[in-house]
């Protein structure tokens, strides 16, 4: 299982931690609050965790390719909620 994560400074991490989950939750197996989510995507897994200061994201996936499409659709899908602020992702990564 490959591994990447990136922590966001934000102080709009829960709005966009809800959003996101409520966006995916129709079509994808969907678990969140305030503060964490847990969405699995067909192309791994999303788990977010915000605060008051930042929004952390860790993706999961099986193959780099996989995990490269997962980190491009979740930051898509993030700068469109955050469209009023300019978000810096800066990914590591490692390999479990």
């Amino acid at each position: 299982m490959l591994r990447s994560q990136a922590v966001i400074k934000t102080l709009n991490g829960s709005r966009y931690l809800q959003q996101l989950s409520k966006h995916w939750a129709h079509r994808f197996d969907t678990e969140f609050n305030e503060t964490s989510a847990r969405i699995a995507l067909p192309l791994g897994e999303t788990r977010l965790s915000a605060d008051d200061v930042s929004l952390k994201i860790d993706l999961s996936a099986e193959t780099a390719s996989a995990l490269s499409d997962l980190r491009d659709v979740v930051v898509r899908h993030v700068e469109r909620f955050a469209f009023r602020e300019t978000l810096a992702f800066e990914w590591s990564q490692e390999n479990d």
